[in-house]
């Protein structure tokens, strides 16, 4: 597929992640990929984006939607969306879907690199990125050094991690050996080993300048990157 798009959904309380594909950069298009998003996750209070066209016009023609009688007597006035628009040229407003943007599509483009995928191809790696997203740790679950379980976003999303099943290794192995579905999982599995050793340098601020803190110690919880582990947990035995 040429010439796709990718539509972010982050949440602003708990930082997770909804990705969808989209063919091109008009109003039809993200209202589409918004129809699919409120399918599946529900209708948010609040939706805040920059001012690009499509997203105006999508506001517009949901505002065109509300002001019906018939849309206001089957939505209900506590599930009506409020959207918020960035003022024009300022993109530092949005700086934590900006951040989030920026550090998947750096990785993504190249590990896709010149393939060409098909939709349900482009569509498969998407969600599956989207999986390895909502799976990074946030904090540790609780206060007991004996729990190694981390908060992630996929607790706030199904109420526990998001599993993956078991899966070969290929990310060692050359592209003219694989299969087109091994094209996928070697993909996924690069982005992963990209992502993960930037996003686990984020979790240890560096605060050596500004207050004195305590080395790790026993009890404490830590993230130990391994090249072998898989992107996201596999399902317990």
């Amino acid at each position: 597929v040429l010439g796709v798009f990718g539509v972010f959904f982050i949440c602003m309380a708990v930082k997770a992640v909804h990705l969808e594909v989209v063919m091109d950069l008009s109003t039809e298009s993200f209202l589409a990929a918004l129809d699919r998003f409120t399918s599946r996750r529900g209708i948010p209070a609040n939706i805040y984006t920059d001012c690009g066209t499509n997203y105006i016009g999508a506001n517009r023609h949901i505002k065109t939607l509300l002001d019906s009688d018939n849309v206001r007597q089957a939505v209900s006035a506590r599930i009506q969306c409020n959207w918020h628009f960035n003022p024009p040229a300022a993109p530092h407003f949005g700086g934590i879907w900006e951040a989030a943007i920026k550090s998947t599509k750096t990785h993504f483009k190249k590990v896709v690199g010149a393939q060409v995928y098909t939709l349900e191809e482009m569509t498969t790696l998407v969600v599956r990125i989207e999986g390895v997203l909502n799976s990074r740790p946030l904090q540790p679950l609780s206060s007991d050094p004996n729990d190694l379980d981390a908060l992630t976003p996929g607790h706030f999303l199904i109420g526990q991690p998001i599993l993956a099943m078991p899966e070969e290794n290929v990310i060692n192995v050359a592209i003219n050996r694989l299969k087109r579905w091994q094209l996928i999982r070697q993909a996924l599995q690069s982005f992963w080993l990209r992502w993960s050793r930037e996003y686990l340098q984020t979790l240890q601020g560096r605060k050596k300048w500004f207050k004195q803190t305590d080395n790790v110690a026993i009890g404490d919880l830590v993230a130990i990157h391994s090249p072998h582990h898989p992107p996201t947990p596999n399902t317990p035995n």
